[in-house]
Formats: structure tokens, sequence, C-alpha cells
């Protein structure tokens, strides 16, 4: 049982009354840190295909439409003529959607049954390096993150200004991209948001080794370094694009 301790003399004296913090909650903290668990691993995955799907945007024209054209198209038309045109994607962005409103949720309800259970104790640098400094900054990079998403889907996928630039066209994958990569303070909130995603994804991935149950030291040994290895190459993708527009190696 969560105890609370009066003050640090009665814990000297071993004079320690037994109160709660909190009630036992409906929703044990495991189902919530594997809930978070399996929709950080979801989010990761989408990151990844993503990120190979915007790299298509270096790739030579194909029939005179650019290859991130038809990667843009491919996720409306899959699926035809079983499912309806854009049926497909709408499921996917459904279940991302529900998949960062339980992350979200997750977040918050671990924090702060963590801050009831701690009361006025901290602990701090409890793994050290970067790990410790991911550990720290969750909630901020989450929140810079769930701002990012909100703006690029209101840049690339709606074309709402003064998110999206003046010559938005919907379907022009390639034409979008460049013309918002093109505005240098866009391309930093980029930049900077990939960055936060790589500390996120980092973390997250580190903790759901173990929120998953996965015990064995080789094991352990092997998906930590996926753990560094899949956001760096995330990062390294995902940011060389607006770099590349800056810089004028793709126009």
């Amino acid at each position: 049982m969560t105890v609370k301790y009066d003050d640090r003399d009665a814990i000297a004296h071993g004079k320690i009354t037994e109160k709660p913090l909190r009630e036992r909650p409906g929703y044990p903290t495991w189902a919530v840190k594997l809930t978070m668990a399996i929709t950080g691993l979801i989010f990761a995955g989408f990151v990844v295909v993503h990120m190979v799907g915007n790299l298509k945007i270096f790739l030579p024209d194909h029939d005179g439409r650019p290859a991130i054209d038809e990667y843009g198209e491919f996720f409306r038309t899959v699926g035809e003529p079983v499912m309806p045109y854009g049926s497909v994607l709408w499921i996917l962005r459904i279940i991302l959607l529900v998949g960062i409103i339980l992350h979200i949720w997750g977040a918050f309800t671990i924090v702060g049954r963590a801050h009831q259970s701690r009361g006025k104790f901290r602990r701090t640098n409890k793994m050290g390096g970067l790990q410790s400094f991911a550990t720290q900054t969750m909630i901020v990079t989450g929140i810079v993150l769930l701002a990012f998403i909100i703006f690029h889907l209101l840049d690339l996928t709606i074309g709402v200004q003064p998110a999206a630039s003046s010559a938005f066209e919907h379907g022009e994958v390639y034409a979008n991209v460049v013309a918002t990569f093109s505005r240098p303070a866009v391309a930093i909130f980029y930049i900077i948001a990939q960055l936060c995603l790589f500390l996120h994804l980092t973390h997250g991935m580190w903790v759901a080794v173990s929120d998953l149950g996965i015990v064995g030291k080789r094991w352990r040994a092997v998906l930590s370094f996926i753990a560094y290895l899949v956001p760096a190459i995330v990062l390294i993708g995902n940011v060389l694009i607006p770099v590349a527009v800056l810089a004028g190696w793709i126009s």
C-alpha cells in the first residue's frame, strides 16, 4: 500500500502513519503502461513508414510525375475496388487518432499517479545520461509533438493558411513540401520537432521493452540498441528534407 510519511522526524523515529495517498485506481497502472507501450510502438512504426515515403521526394519522376506524388496517391487508392476510394486511408487515420488520444490520456494518468504516490519526495537522475534527460522532458517533447502534428496536418494535409503556404494544392505533394519548407521558420520548427521526436521515441521504445515484459538480458540489449537506432534514422531522414529544400538541392 502507498504510505504517506508525515515528516522526516517521524521516519527517523519509526513513527509512520499508514495513510494512502490515493485510492486504488479502477484501471491498473500496468494496463495504462501497456496501453502506452502498444500505442507508442504503433506511432513508431508509422513514423518509420512515413519517413521512407517522404524520402521518395529525392527519387526521379515517374512518367513525368514526382515519385512522392504517386506515394501520396497510393494511400488513397489502396484497397480499390474492394474498398471505396480513400477508405483505407481514413481507417488508418482513425486508428492513429484513437491511439494518440489513449497515449495522451495514459501519459497524464501515469504522471498524476506518480506525483500522488511520491508525495513531497522526488527522485532524480535515476538512469543518468540521455535517458535521464529524455525522461524529464517527456511531457515537454510530447506537447511539442502534439502541436507539430496539428500544424503538419493543417499545412500539408488540409492546406489551411497561414499554416500552409499560399501555393498549396491538394494532391501536389512534391510542390507542397518544397513550398512549405522554403519558409525558413517552418523548416526550423520542423527540425526542432524532429529532435523532440528523437528524444520522445528513444525513451518511449526503451521503456516499452520493460512494459511489454521483455526481461531477457540478450533481448533487452538488442531492443535497447534498436530504441536508439530507429529514432536516429528517422531523425536523419526527416531532417534531410527541409535541409535539402533550404539548400536548394530540390526545388
